[in-house]
C-alpha cells in the first residue's frame, strides 16, 4: 500500500541525508518506523537472536573489510 505523506522541504532534505550517512533510504527508515509502532517489529525475539549470533559466530573485525552497498541491501 502506498501513502503519501507531507512535510517541510528542509525538514525533509536533512532527512535524506540522515538515511544516506546510514546507508538506507528515506522511505526505508519510514517503512521501519511504522513497523516499530505497530508492534510489527518484534524487538525482544529480534535481541535475543543478535545476543545468541554474538555469542556463537566468531566474526570478521581485520580492518580491511569493507561492506559493499549493494551487498547489504540484496534481498535474494
Amino acid at each position: 500500500m502506498n501513502i503519501t505523506l507531507s512535510a517541510d522541504q528542509e525538514v525533509i532534505a536533512k532527512s535524506r541525508q540522515y538515511a544516506k550517512a546510514h546507508n538506507t533510504t528515506l522511505n526505508n527508515m519510514i517503512r521501519e518506523f511504522l513497523k516499530d509502532i505497530s508492534g510489527e517489529c518484534d524487538n525482544l525475539a529480534n535481541s535475543d537472536e543478535f545476543v545468541r549470533l554474538a555469542k556463537t559466530m566468531s566474526g570478521r573485525s581485520d580492518s580491511t573489510f569493507k561492506f559493499d552497498r549493494e551487498e547489504i541491501h540484496d534481498r535474494s
